[in-house]
């Protein structure tokens, strides 16, 4: 009976929350389309716009009320083990990025701030629509849930579907962004491990529900919604395999996680000086544009990172103009958070990992789009933690076996550097910020 209820909540909850993510992410495709046909000035100014915008949204209402703050730690016992996911320090993307609810309220989706959600889309929309370096993913995941615990919210015997709606609205606004249906599910039931909610039948089901909700959704209207890189050519022998997995793995993993680390300190500079704020970070932001304009090209300055991976997919230069561009691509996402923009990092992270990767791919090589495809998913498990998506990732873009198999290793790889970066960056940091012992 209780996986019956869960399996009608994920319907329900996987309607509504992909409708809402494919609409917000459609009318966002629509104004960036606009804006990525602008000259240099256009580029420079449109996004800086759009981060005015959105501050002006979050700040004005109800004092910033609809501003999104860091996830404290939950307090619960952490695990001995070293290198666990979730035992390590809580300097972490997801408690600083727009899935900062999601994991909040992750088995208690009852509490989820579904009444903030259309005034926090209009941040979304003003900020990645006009061209900021952030993603839609994670708008995708924070409106599909909302979605699903408003529908859930109604009263009545509806509050039954709570939970299972507002779970399958996060998984299917993720799936019917990408069109892989693992990915909403994987999406999901790993940010509620990173608050130990258990992996119950019921959870599964609205996950997997939400998941393939939105997949379906995402064929029956032939959207086109994330460009995602999918390896066409194998590697030419294991050594190839092998150097590609732990060279690409080892640069997006800790690029990524490095970033992550960035953005959860610049997320905690939310409740003070706006307005200095989002003058440093618009600097941050067109600075960023004129460097990736003359490096790269005027494309490659804006949106989630779609442009900057498609220019290095086609691109003849060299791998320290490849690395350089991951980098300014970092900051400028960075730098977009420290502005008080309101959007994701999983297409970022996405973006800078395909092209790190592929700046491997003349000197090893390695071909070029399985260095891309590697370093994407590293991207996501290195800088997210999320490395069974990112798994989940690689295996529904498919490709030749062997491809496919060094984009998993790659996962692995880039999972331990970032976690690595992480860990190495938080003993620097605890060293520095613990208080001296005072000399008698």
């Amino acid at each position: 009976m209780r996986v019956g209820v869960s399996a009608l909540g994920g319907l329900v909850g996987g309607l509504a929350g992909a409708t809402t993510a494919v609409v917000v992410t459609e009318v966002i495709k629509a104004i960036l389309t606009i804006v990525s046909r602008q000259g240099i000035v256009g580029l420079i100014v449109f996004p800086l716009i759009g981060l005015v915008i959105a501050v002006v949204i979050l700040q004005g209402y109800h004092r910033g009320e609809a501003l999104q703050t860091l996830v404290p730690d939950s307090g619960r016992q952490r695990t001995g083990r070293r290198w666990s996911l979730n035992s390590m320090s809580t300097r972490d993307v997801i408690r600083a990025d727009l899935t900062a609810d999601v994991l909040a309220t992750a088995g208690e989706e009852e509490r989820f701030p579904w009444r903030l959600a259309p005034i926090r889309a209009l941040a979304i929309i003003a900020t990645v629509g006009l061209g900021a370096p952030m993603g839609t993913e994670s708008p995708a995941a924070h409106l599909g849930v909302s979605a699903g615990v408003w529908l859930g919210d109604r009263g009545g015997w509806w509050r039954r579907l709570v939970r299972p709606a507002g779970v399958a609205g996060g998984a299917a606004g993720v799936s019917a962004l990408v069109g892989i249906p693992l990915v909403g599910t994987a999406f999901i039931l790993e940010l509620g491990r990173r608050r130990r909610v258990p992996l119950s039948a019921e959870r599964v089901t609205a996950a997997l529900m939400g998941g393939f909700v939105g997949w379906a959704m995402n064929i029956a209207f032939h959207l086109d919604l994330i460009r995602l890189n999918v390896p066409k050519t194998a590697p030419g022998d294991l050594a190839i395999a092998l150097g590609t997995a732990l060279l690409v793995g080892l640069v997006a993993g800790t690029i990524t996680s490095l970033t992550g680390l960035a953005i959860y300190w610049a997320r905690g500079w939310q409740q003070h000086f706006p307005i200095f704020r989002l003058v440093v970070g618009g600097l941050g932001v067109a600075t960023a544009t004129i460097v990736l304009a003359m490096i790269a090209s005027p494309s490659s300055a804006i949106g989630p990172g779609s442009g900057a991976a498609a220019w290095a997919e086609v691109t003849h230069t060299g791998g320290f103009t490849l690395l350089g561009v991951a980098a300014v691509r970092a900051a400028a996402t960075t730098a977009a958070v420290i502005a008080g923009g309101c959007g994701g990092v999983f297409v970022p992270f996405l973006a800078i990992g395909d092209i790190a990767g592929r700046a491997f791919a003349p000197t090893f090589g390695v071909p070029s789009d399985l260095a891309g495809a590697a370093g994407a998913a590293g991207g996501i498990a290195g800088g997210y933690r999320l490395p069974y998506t990112a798994a989940m990732l690689v295996l529904g873009l498919g490709g030749p076996y062997a491809a496919t198999l060094t984009c998993l290793a790659t996962v692995g790889v880039s999972t331990m550097a970032g976690m690595a970066a992480a860990l190495a960056i938080d003993r620097v940091a605890s060293f520095h910020l613990a208080p001296r012992a005072v000399k008698a």
